[in-house]
């Protein structure tokens, strides 16, 4: 079996783009296809679930293109092309439970199977719900489970009812399908209904596409008779139950001088329920603010003092996927927290109330678990562990964050985060990786100390001024030519002393006169700036990071946990500039390259955008007796002083 090591994790900060919402890619991808039109669907989700549902739409006779933007549907307007298919849909929930019930509503022979854990989640309610609408639905295995096979039969009229206190998506299911009986449909929920914020969601996703429900509380709903119109684009945000970890992570490294931590992709503006996890984390001692487009999240003052969050007593049926993260930070509390009404946690990809007990209980917290809670007290020091998954994508991310609080963590099988996330740990390494920053003026030898540096740490490399040097490369002076260039830059590769982009050596090319007048103007646009920042930020990973040139430790990596101010003489400067330019067959002269480092210092100093000044926190360095392997050891020696 794969496995993971992680951890132990001084410290999170920074910024991650979420990829898009699972819940709201699958509903989008289904609608899409049951809508009269083409749809643009912009920022949907990469990852198993959605693929899932993709090959089973192309199955389905739904065609699907990738366009610039997006990918673009074409609806069938109603039911489905293709009417007899089997169709494997793995453990992807938002995709077997919704198919299921347009399925047996569009006049077809379907088989639907998945993976042997789908087949042990239960499918009765949703199928009996069916069943008194007239539709001809057959467990193939064992009765309430799947797999099953459809077959095509009249659907009468009356009202539908489903229960709801087992799991939303039953609901959710009839609520998208029953706009294919071509007749107004009332639609009753007995018992109490759970998960209400995915109901919500659907709601909201079926009035984009033209069909709105009315309804009682949340005992009764209306279902018009129309079918689905394309809204023509539709943008999937960012996955707020992804975010819970991040989020998370901020607050929790907050208590030792980490975080903030921000997410991006979903905020104030969005549909989905698991946003009101930060009222959690609110409640354990979180400082959150929010924008439209952007949540962040760090640890308050009140909290750093007490090194520890507040323990909770909390129902949190409302958001169950973020529960879990909930159960985890609860590991940092200062007392016992308890999480209540999550009884649906047992039909999840795993039973998740016994994963979480059983695992919680490796890292030495004591706990409780009934039918619907859990209650979890932390221990006096976290205990290295080997964290199994249970294939369950939400347990693998929702642990990783124990490695905050000092263990040393195994995560089994640490791919099963596919299903909805497949780069969470490249993006968890993108806040938690170790940064050291290095800036300096001209010729001061930031770039060759960085360099060593990096080689003495065993870290990664990143040299900022390359990444406009490619810009200008590419461009020159056109500036228009220079924003779109830096908006579709790829990463290039720092190998020792050469650079290497889209598989050719281009260290010389960068370096010449013309490329450098070039560099100059590019890096003083703002566009190109802001485009270069997420590459930039894309180099921090594990075992850390060295990133070297303006704006650094102030704008790029402002929570380094390293920053170095590298000086030396005007004279000094010059004498190393005149060697370097001695050794490559330059003519040159130390008179005029001391003239020229000093006009160079004073337009650096006072330019509007990145002007050279010290970072604040920065150690400064002046490296005028220095040779280069002695400043490296020194800050090599700093940075393990700091991170004992």
């Amino acid at each position: 079996m794969k496995v993971l090591d992680l951890g132990p994790i001084a410290r999170a900060s920074g910024a991650v783009k979420m990829p898009g919402s699972k819940s709201i890619s699958n509903r989008v991808l289904l609608l899409a296809a049951l809508s009269r039109g083409e749809t643009l669907v912009r920022d949907l989700l990469d990852a198993d679930d959605t693929r899932v549902m993709l090959e089973a739409l192309a199955r389905l006779g739904i065609e699907v293109a990738r366009v610039p933007g997006g990918l673009e549907v074409r609806g069938a307007a109603g039911g489905f092309p293709v009417k007899s298919a089997e169709l494997a849909l793995g453990n992807a929930g938002t995709a077997f439970r919704p198919l299921a019930a347009a399925l047996a509503l569009s006049g077809g022979e379907y088989r639907l199977t998945g993976n042997l854990r789908m087949h042990e989640r239960p499918i009765g309610d949703l199928v009996e719900a069916l069943r008194r609408l007239g539709a001809d639905i057959a467990y193939l295995e064992k009765d309430g489970f799947p797999p099953l096979l459809i077959r095509p039969r009249a659907i009468r009229g009356g009202p539908a009812r489903v229960r709801g206190d087992l799991s939303s998506q039953y609901l959710s299911a009839l609520l998208m399908a029953l706009p294919l009986a071509g007749a107004q449909r009332d639609l009753e929920v007995e018992g109490e209904l759970v998960s209400k914020p995915y109901v919500e969601i659907t709601l909201n996703l079926m009035g984009r596409f033209g069909v709105h429900v009315a309804r009682e509380g949340w005992k009764r709903f209306s279902v018009p008779a129309r079918g689905y119109a394309s809204p023509g684009e539709i943008r999937v945000e960012g996955d707020a139950s992804s975010a819970s970890y991040f989020l998370a992570a901020g607050a929790i490294s907050g208590l030792s001088g980490g975080g903030p931590v921000r997410v991006e992709g979903v905020g104030r503006g969005s549909i989905q329920g698991d946003v009101r996890f930060t009222q959690v984390l609110e409640r354990m001692g979180a400082a959150v603010s929010m924008g439209e487009d952007w949540i962040e999240s760090g640890a308050t003052a009140e909290a750093r003092a007490r090194g520890k969050l507040a323990p909770f007593d909390a129902d949190l049926n409302h958001i169950p996927d973020a529960a879990m993260t909930a159960a985890v930070a609860a590991l940092f509390a200062e007392g016992s927290s308890t999480l209540r009404n999550i009884g649906n946690w047992r039909v999840k990809e795993t039973d998740r109330i016994a994963a979480m007990a059983a695992e919680l209980r490796k890292l030495g917290a004591e706990v409780e678990e009934g039918a619907d809670f859990i209650r979890v007290t932390p221990p006096a020091a976290l205990r290295d562990a080997t964290i199994a998954t249970y294939d369950d994508h939400r347990m693998a991310m929702s642990f990783s964050l124990a490695a905050l609080g000092g263990a040393r963590l195994r995560i089994e099988d640490p791919d099963c985060v596919a299903k909805t996330f497949p780069e969470y740990f490249d993006a968890l390494a993108s806040i938690t990786a170790p940064v050291v920053t290095i800036d300096g003026p001209s010729a001061s030898g930031k770039g060759t100390v960085a360099k060593l540096v990096a080689k003495e740490l065993g870290f990664h490399y990143l040299d900022s001024g390359a990444l406009y040097r490619l810009v200008a490369l590419g461009a020159g002076t056109d500036e228009g030519a220079a924003k779109a260039f830096a908006a579709k830059l790829s990463a290039p590769a720092f190998d020792g002393e050469h650079v290497i982009f889209e598989g050719r050596n281009v260290s010389d090319a960068i370096r010449t006169e013309e490329v450098s007048t070039a560099a100059s103007f590019v890096a003083r646009i703002p566009e190109v700036r802001k485009a270069l920042l997420g590459l930039q930020r894309a180099f921090r990973r594990l075992p850390g990071l060295v990133a070297e040139g303006r704006d650094m430790g102030s704008v790029v990596f402002p929570g380094a946990e390293l920053k170095v101010f590298l000086t030396a003489s005007p004279e000094e400067r010059a004498e190393r500039r005149y060697k370097q330019l001695k050794e490559k067959g330059i003519a040159a002269t130390l008179a005029a390259l001391l003239q020229d480092l000093r006009e160079r210092d004073a337009r650096d100093a006072t330019r509007s955008a990145a002007p050279l000044k010290q970072s604040p926190g920065a150690r400064s360095l002046d490296t005028t007796s220095m040779s280069a392997e002695q400043a490296a050891a020194l800050i090599a020696g700093w940075y393990r002083e700091a991170n004992r």
